[in-house]
């Protein structure tokens, strides 16, 4: 014997009837129990129709309307017109009757809770009637039966007690007194040994269900539901939550508690003690396992079998000197709130005695916070005692799996876990049983921390990554380029799962929670947003995503002077934008230290060699115990570029605009000529190597004339190069006489940097130093007499997006 129950949405329409039907013919045993909620939305409309008639508004006719209207089209969709006669009669009767009733809060402008139960049975009464019309109808061998002649409870109305020595024995003697193979039942409904309609409260038609599983010692209880089972988390905030095929009825009851609405926690009690299990299904995907719960049998599996959370929560807590050593003090804190009706949700004491502090509901946080303070009122009076402190927009999230108790370092790895992602933690609870870890956030980082969670315990250590992406020319549409290509291999081989979900320009901005298709980013941009600075931060900090990376291809000083914002809202930073960490001292020294404070990583190994592993090699250097005394280096791949290819066969104007077009330079070349982009670089080595050093402290030998250095635009920089053409040209010939190249070189030592064009001779370092590479000696203590070379391609777009892009695997892996 089987007893199946399906929930509102399972029975909302002639359709989804059609389903249950479906379900109930092929359920394959010899007695089946078809406990029915209302159709779906139909007991809120009954409470909107009693409401306002008690407010004397005319309105609630509309809404009866409504649901005569809703019964009816359900009615005549599921038969053929001959018979619908006397089931439209009935269904007609019933809702006359309801009427008046509807018509008794009108005139007496209040509702009883006697009245209100009267009211809200009618759905479930009416959905059971019709839905057992129609099993009959197609040739089932069906009956209907009123709950309210099986289930007797008390007469406390809108959550009425059961008895169950009454009730047990009214099943049983109806189940030995019938022969039909199907039962349909109304759920939630039930009435007192006076014949009184009760209701069996939140939960009811399920608690139905339980009841006659438990009575009728039914080999499993399936509860028919809109999703395929209870998931390790939420499927609406968490997209890679997955369905949980078997847990055992303790962890179901503590997700329950923790906000799992698939089951309310009461409805399992009936079976607990008999051990029946409780299969959970989706009536509109009928071939998915679903969740099956039963007897824990120990049998090892996940150690965290589902994460949790409930929403609007307030953190109550009592606090004071005047609490240490004190008998009874915790006795009176919980007897005010049981007194007031108040619910703890979570509990948790210091163990000086010093606090307690509760979790309830935030609709209850003033009724409590008077409370409190009137129970002590003489010892807050005293000052032995502080007024209640109360905290609201709270959410509880927990961890839960019968296991955990027998694996060390969850919590660790729990808490670990959302402090980087700069989840704060307001309290803990961990109960005896080690059955859950639970922990009071505010409920803005609900999402963020349940994805966190999920990553951590279920999604086999593949992290994912949410970019930000600011500037798309050369630098940027590269690396888009480079994250399509490589996606896969960083899912399969690091276990990283790179999604962009922004993308802005100096025009347009575009977002996709779901990560944008950089197969037609550039369509999707186009068709974006107006590009507005100040709302891309919002967004980013609106959606709250775990493992966010602002990541910069810009050279604007806007956006650098914005990266403060961004890491203190633990979103870490990859940039190529030079501008900030060549800024004064104190503003750069303020973004590293917000990066430690806030756990969120600022990158910017492309701010000297594009994709050289330059800053990071020197990162090792300073972390291993090495000091730097000396640092020479040429470090602009584009004046490189241009003094390799410079001579006097071609101009110096035409070799600048042929760097500029190969992305060699700046969007404004000027930066490179004018060695204020070498001075950034060598500023930039010299701060990372523990030096104190701002830009005005650089000398800067420029071979610019005047001229071009004052130049505003870069038509008119480009015209100046033009005119002074010889002065380029007499530059060259005084290398070449002497049998030189000339290189633009910065050099840091003894506390003191400049940067300037020189006259390098044949044998030295950087004498054949070709293209647009880069070189970069390092004399340390232990690199003295023979430095620390590193060299290479130090320009261009491909491999400064792959600086930024190995900038972005290196936060994957933190």
């Amino acid at each position: 014997m089987k007893v199946l129950k399906f929930g509102g949405t399972s029975v909302a329409n002639a359709a989804n009837i059609q389903r249950v039907k479906s379900i109930v013919e092929n359920t394959k045993s010899d007695r089946v129990f078809v406990v029915v909620s209302a159709l779906g939305g139909i007991t809120d409309l009954l409470m909107e129709a009693l409401n306002r008639a008690s407010k004397n508004d005319k309105g609630y006719a509309q809404v009866l309307e409504a649901i005569e209207k809703r019964h009816l089209e359900t009615v005549k969709a599921l038969f053929p017109p001959q018979a619908q006669s006397a089931i439209l009669g009935k269904v007609k009767t019933d809702l006359n009757a309801l009427e008046s009733m509807v018509e008794g809060a009108l005139m007496i402008g209040e509702i009883t809770p006697g009245l209100s139960d009267k009211v809200v049975s009618h759905g479930e009464l009416l959905s059971s009637f019709i839905i057992a019309e129609f099993l009959k109808k197609d040739g089932l061998d069906a009956i209907f039966k009123d709950s309210r002649e099986l289930i007797v409870t008390d007469e406390t109305h809108g959550r009425a007690t059961v008895y169950f020595n009454e009730t047990q024995k009214n099943c049983k003697d109806f189940f030995n007194g019938t022969s039909q193979k199907i039962v349909v039942l109304p759920g939630f409904i039930a009435a007192s040994k006076s014949g009184k309609i009760t209701t069996l409260g939140r939960g009811g038609s399920d608690y139905t269900a339980a009841i006659l599983a438990g009575a009728l010692d039914a080999e499993v209880l399936e509860i028919w539901t809109d999703v395929s089972g209870m998931f390790t988390a939420n499927p609406k905030l968490v997209k890679q939550a997955k369905c949980i095929e078997h847990i055992s009825f303790e962890e179901a009851m503590e997700l329950s508690h923790f906000g799992a609405k698939v089951l309310y926690a009461p409805t399992i009690q009936p079976v607990l003690a008999k051990a029946i299990p409780i299969h959970i299904k989706n009536t509109f995907a009928p071939e998915d396992t679903g969740t099956l719960i039963s007897k824990n049998q120990n049998s090892g599996g996940k150690t965290v079998k589902g994460i949790s959370h409930v929403g609007n929560i307030t953190l109550l807590s009592l606090e004071g000197p005047g609490m240490v050593g004190i008998p009874g003090i915790s006795k009176r804190f919980f007897e005010t709130l049981f007194l007031e009706n108040i619910s703890v949700v979570l509990i948790t004491q210091a163990s000086s005695e010093h606090s307690i502090c509760v979790g309830i509901s935030d609709i209850d946080a003033e009724k409590a916070e008077k409370a409190v303070n009137d129970a002590f009122e003489l010892e807050i009076s005293a000052k032995r005692i502080k007024p209640a402190i109360v905290e609201s927009d709270l959410a509880i999230i927990a961890l839960v799996g019968d296991n955990m108790k027998n694996h060390q370092g969850l919590s660790g790895k729990m808490f670990s876990a959302l402090g980087k992602n700069n989840v704060n933690i307001r309290a803990i609870a961990q109960g005896a049983s080690e059955r859950n870890i639970s922990a009071v956030i505010g409920k803005e980082d609900v999402k963020k921390a349940l994805n966190t969670l999920h990553e951590a315990f279920f999604e086999e250590q593949v992290k994912q990554l949410n970019l930000f992406i600011i500037g798309v020319g050369n630098v940027g549409s590269r690396l888009l380029q480079q994250l399509q290509q490589q996606k896969k291999y960083l899912k399969k081989e690091l276990k990283l799962n790179v999604r962009v979900i922004g993308l802005s320009n100096s025009s347009k901005m575009v977002f996709d929670e779901d990560g944008l298709d950089l197969r037609q980013w550039t369509e999707l941009l186009d068709h974006g947003q107006h590009a507005d600075p100040n709302l891309f931060f919002k967004a980013i900090k609106k959606l709250n995503y775990r493992n966010s990376i602002l990541v910069d291809n810009t050279a604007s000083e806007s956006v650098a002077n914005s990266y403060g914002d961004f890491l203190k809202e633990s979103i870490s930073v990859v940039t190529c934008n030079k501008i900030a960490c060549s800024s004064d001292y104190a503003h750069y020294s303020k973004l590293k230290q917000l990066s430690k404070e806030y756990n969120a990583p600022f990158l910017f190994e492309t701010n000297v060699g594009a994709g050289l592993p330059i800053i990071d090699t020197l990162k090792h250097l300073i972390a291993s115990g090495d000091k730097v005394h000396k640092i020479q280096a040429v470090l602009s791949g584009s004046l490189n570029f241009v003094f390799n290819n410079f001579s006097s066969d071609v101009t110096f104007h035409d070799i600048v605009k042929k760097a500029q077009e190969g992305g060699y330079t700046e969007p404004d070349p000027k930066i490179d000529l004018s060695g204020i982009d070498v001075m950034r670089k060598i500023l930039i080595l010299a701060r990372e190597s523990g030096y104190q050093l701002d830009i005005d402290d650089i000398e800067n030998e420029s071979f610019l004339p005047e001229e071009s250095l004052r130049t505003s635009s870069n038509d008119e920089f480009f015209a100046s190069l033009k005119r002074y053409e010889s002065h380029f040209q007499n530059i060259y010939q005084q290398a070449t006489s002497k049998k030189c190249r000339l290189k633009y070189v910065a050099q840091f030592e003894d506390g003191k940097a400049r940067v300037g064009l020189q006259h390098i001779p044949e044998g030295h370092d950087f004498y054949n130093l070709e293209g647009s590479d880069n070189i970069v000696l390092f004399y340390t203590d232990r690199y003295i007499d023979q430095p620390l070379i590193i060299k290479g391609a130090g320009a261009g777009a491909d491999v400064t997006a792959s600086g930024i892009f190995a900038d972005i695997v290196r936060i994957g892996n933190f």
